[in-house]
């Protein structure tokens, strides 16, 4: 069904099926891997007709949202989504295309694969077994007068570069990277290969998110967590002396099938890139300056949106505390 060869048991492969289950269409994306017992085997499922595309319904709102709306109102440059694998990068991505998405604008997206189809979207499978991969299909698109460029994945030198460069000539480029906060994306890019000059250029912001269980709102209840979980917070976040600690966490009813949790929300940094910003690319600064310069200008960083979204009963804390612990 996946169009995987059912004999060959030695090599990795690929699959996927599309199918229709009780009146609901469902993607499957399907791995499988060699092992010493046999193969394992990993199915990926997507709802395709309960995709939801709304920034608030993802978890992106108030001062985040208000940061990244801002760089998608601009005509050229580059805004990035970045997170681990399975952390929602591709989702949020749609949900800006979602937004931009008008008659006036012609959008290109060039993906690893397609995930979700969207109407009025000019989207391209890569396909690496006919030679078309990243770096062919963006050699050929900016000939065909985008707006607006979506690239599912900035995996090496080649695909950065001509991302960098489609900003530089009057497009706005959408992309993702795997780095742990927004600040490491930086440095990756430079890594890459990118000089700093061009990325001051075009790098307008960078979206770090991570993906935590959303809690069922019609059974979460209040608590107070152990000293254990408050001592993991940091004295600027949270204060063991302070009065009416509360935080939420699962019950479970018969609306969430007694599991306490239904779905799942996203947790995110947003790091817009400032004048200051932009002379610490000049000078090739690490990581860790460029994140304690955007610190400095006020940026959330995600723990501090995991609290927020804990206090007002969204998630657990133990969950934001296990995502953003790497953070």
């Amino acid at each position: 069904m996946a169009g995987m060869n059912i004999a060959e048991r030695r090599l990795p492969q690929d699959g996927r099926i599309n199918i229709k289950v009780q009146g609901h269409h469902l993607d499957i994306r399907i791995s499988t891997l060699p092992t010493v017992h046999g193969e394992s085997m990993v199915l990926r499922l997507l709802r395709t007709d309960q995709l939801t595309l709304d920034f608030n319904d993802l978890g992106i709102r108030d001062g985040a949202l208000d940061q990244l709306l801002s760089a998608l109102r601009q005509p050229t440059g580059m805004v990035l989504v970045t997170g681990p694998t399975g952390s929602g990068k591709s989702t949020t991505l749609y949900a800006a295309l979602k937004l931009l998405n008008s008659e006036q604008r012609k959008i290109i997206s060039v993906e690893d694969p397609v995930e979700y189809q969207i109407d009025g979207i000019n989207q391209i499978p890569v396909n690496t077994d006919i030679g078309l991969g990243f770096v062919t299909v963006l050699r050929s698109i900016v000939r065909q007068d985008p707006d607006i460029i979506m690239v599912g994945e900035m995996r090496d030198h080649e695909t950065a570069r001509i991302s960098v460069q489609s900003a530089l000539t009057g497009h706005l480029v959408l992309s993702t990277v795997h780095t742990n906060d927004a600040a490491s994306s930086i440095t990756r890019l430079i890594d890459m290969g990118i000089e700093g000059y061009l990325l001051a250029s075009t790098l307008l912001c960078v979206v770090a998110q991570r993906l935590v269980k959303r809690l069922c709102p019609h059974c979460a209840e209040p608590y107070t967590p152990d000293e254990n979980v408050l001592a993991a917070l940091a004295p600027e976040y949270i204060s063991e002396s302070e009065p009416d600690i509360c935080f939420y966490r699962p019950a479970g009813c018969a609306e969430c099938d007694n599991r306490g949790v239904s779905g799942r929300i996203a947790i995110v940094e947003v790091l817009t890139v400032s004048d200051a910003l932009r002379k610490s690319m000049l000078k090739l600064a690490d990581a860790d300056a460029f994140r304690k310069l955007a610190l400095q200008e006020n940026m959330q960083p995600m723990i501090s949106d995991g609290l927020s979204k804990a206090r007002a009963g969204l998630v657990c804390i133990e969950d934001v505390i296990r995502v953003t612990r790497e953070v």
